[in-house]
């Protein structure tokens, strides 16, 4: 037995970081599933298949949202709850959960735990990861508790008791806020289509999780006063800029499309208010949140595919969300822009890309579309639903949205694993996807002459 464990802690050694954070990831897939699985959970009589178990579990550990069965009918309150702690754990990250748990035990971080964190949080410097990850934590307990506080006080209004009323506040400010996407209403927030509060507060904590963990810091040491540039003025990374600027250009440009494509459709009959909340709504859940004010499928071809278009971009680097990222997105058209106009590099709010970002950023693209193409041409041979619904559910599972039109618990065996890949792809992303498959890099050790060739 000593034997087969030395052996099995050389071959843990040998493994890259990315191998061991992915492997916590699918650590926290086996033990979320025997969470969901365990009886006592469930409500009396209801019998849960082992794959609608794993799917759960996927579902709440990347904190998408898509889901083959009804919480409420399924779960008691206790499996409410132990889903809100899955939920809770996806959302900020295994290493950032692993990271809390280490320091309070009062052990030491090492070089190999901080690459882990470097790798789950895609950032470039080993610097600091350990306070990053404390902070995260911090920031994200303080975000679910104000919010499920807020929500708990205003559901006194529907909710017979107290205790409904905090069950539901808290497992929907810590759905919103992970992006999880996961109801316990049986009806996401459709029971609240008309409560412009509810929806404020959900795209308040949306937002909050959505749009980076490294721009929530920003912001808090800007609170505190705290000075990093000349003149006593805070100054904000060219990330935060970045990203802040693309995502909520997203949102105001999503809300705007949403509503000049179905201003003759479904908004026809709605009052300005309702029109204005269901576009900005449905604008901000697609950048990963999931929760929704009605049923999409209710919406016209060009609507879909554009929502589509918004789960693909998904949120910000470093969040809780999926997809191919806001600063993706944004370095992308910056390039193609900047190459029409002739430049040969990306000035951006007086700063220059670094020419490696620009090319992980349409390998990410190139990458992604190939995922989610081939998923899709996979799905609509083996599944008989329309392209349409296809295209919606492969792009809300990569983006780890949780947007549906209504066929996750449709899905063959088959296609539910297809949407569990994409879904945990999502989780981690795409880099830590490739890096995974792609083996050991090893430097070139001679080049050959170089030949132009044609392109385009």
């Amino acid at each position: 037995m000593m034997g087969v464990l030395t052996k099995l802690r050389g071959i843990f050694r040998q493994w890259s970081a990315i191998h061991i954070v992915v492997s916590y990831y699918l650590l926290a897939v086996v033990f979320a599933t025997l969470t969901v699985s365990i009886p006592a959970f469930r409500n009396p009589g209801v019998e849960l298949p082992f794959i609608d178990a794993l799917f759960t579990a996927v579902t709440a550990i990347s904190v998408t949202g898509l889901t083959v069965i009804s919480i409420p009918d399924t779960y008691n309150a206790a499996g409410q709850i132990a889903i809100a702690v899955i939920l809770h754990l996806g959302g900020i990250g295994i290493m950032a959960a692993g990271t809390f748990v280490w320091v309070v035990l009062g052990k030491k971080i090492g070089l190999r735990s901080r690459k882990m964190i470097m790798v789950e949080q895609n950032t470039k410097t080993l610097s600091g990861l350990v306070r990053l990850m404390l902070e995260i934590f911090k920031l994200i307990l303080v975000i679910e508790f104000i919010g499920a506080i807020i929500l708990t006080i205003h559901f006194l209004n529907y909710y017979d008791t107290w205790q409904d009323a905090m069950l539901q506040g808290f497992f929907g400010a810590i759905s919103a806020t992970t992006n999880g996407g996961l109801d316990i209403t049986g009806a996401s927030l459709i029971p609240f289509a008309d409560d412009y509060f509810v929806q404020f507060i959900n795209m308040v904590l949306i937002v909050l999780g959505a749009i980076g963990f490294p721009v929530l810091i920003e912001v808090q040491e800007l609170l505190r006063g705290k000075t990093n540039g000349v003149n006593d003025r805070y100054k904000f990374s060219l990330f935060t800029k970045i990203t802040t600027t693309t995502f909520f250009w997203l949102v105001v440009v999503g809300a705007v499309v949403i509503f000049l494509l179905e201003r003759e459709a479904f908004f026809s009959d709605k009052a300005w208010h309702e029109t204005f909340f269901y576009s900005l709504f449905q604008s901000v859940t697609s950048r990963s949140g999931g929760l929704s004010t009605m049923d999409v499928s209710e919406f016209g071809l060009p609507t879909l595919l554009f929502i589509s278009m918004l789960m693909f971009i998904g949120a910000s680097p470093s969040s809780v969300g999926g997809g191919i990222r806001t600063t993706t997105f944004a370095i992308m058209l910056l390039t193609i822009y900047n190459y029409a106009k002739g430049n040969s590099s990306i000035k951006v709010f007086g700063r220059e890309i670094d020419y490696e970002d620009m090319l992980r950023s349409f390998v990410v693209i190139a990458t992604a579309i190939i995922l989610c193409t081939s998923s899709v041409i996979v799905l609509a041979h083996t599944e008989y639903f329309s392209l349409i619904e296809i295209i919606f559910e492969v792009t809300s599972a990569f983006g780890t949205t949780g947007l549906s039109m209504g066929i996750t618990s449709e899905l063959s065996s088959f296609g539910k694993s297809v949407i569990m890949s994409l879904m945990f792809i999502g989780r981690i992303g795409v880099f830590s996807f490739l890096f995974l498959i792609r083996g050991d890099a090893s430097q070139d050790k001679f080049h050959y002459p170089k030949e132009r060739v044609i392109i385009g």
